[in-house]
């Protein structure tokens, strides 16, 4: 099972722990699961959940360079988590890209 549906499984059991209104200790312990690795695995959803710090290289523009721009309009890439990334047009809406985004990164 792959990082992503690890986290997905363990997220709808801590879900389900805070439901329950049981301690961690009882839930683990009715379900037959190691409190210690609870607890791991709910410290790595919760850096999975964090906002990431994203790197941006700012290159010269060719109209910066003194040169036509032949290269405007051309698509971004957002690298996402996990090797994922993502083509945004120039003209993109920025709620538009929020909305998918956050679809994309609840997946």
């Amino acid at each position: 099972m792959t990082q992503p549906r690890k986290l997905v499984k363990w997220q709808s059991l801590f879900s389900e722990q805070e439901q329950s209104g049981q301690s961690v200790a009882a839930f683990c312990r009715a379900r037959g699961v190691r409190e210690s690795l609870y607890y791991y695995w709910k410290k790595q959803w919760q850096k999975a959940a964090m906002p990431q710090f994203v790197e941006v290289e700012l290159v010269k523009t060719n109209r910066e360079r003194g040169q036509a721009c032949p290269g405007l309009g051309t698509t971004i890439e957002v690298r996402l988590g996990y090797g994922r990334s993502l083509m945004v047009a120039p003209e993109f809406d920025a709620n538009h890209l929020r909305e998918v985004l956050a679809v994309v990164e609840s997946c």
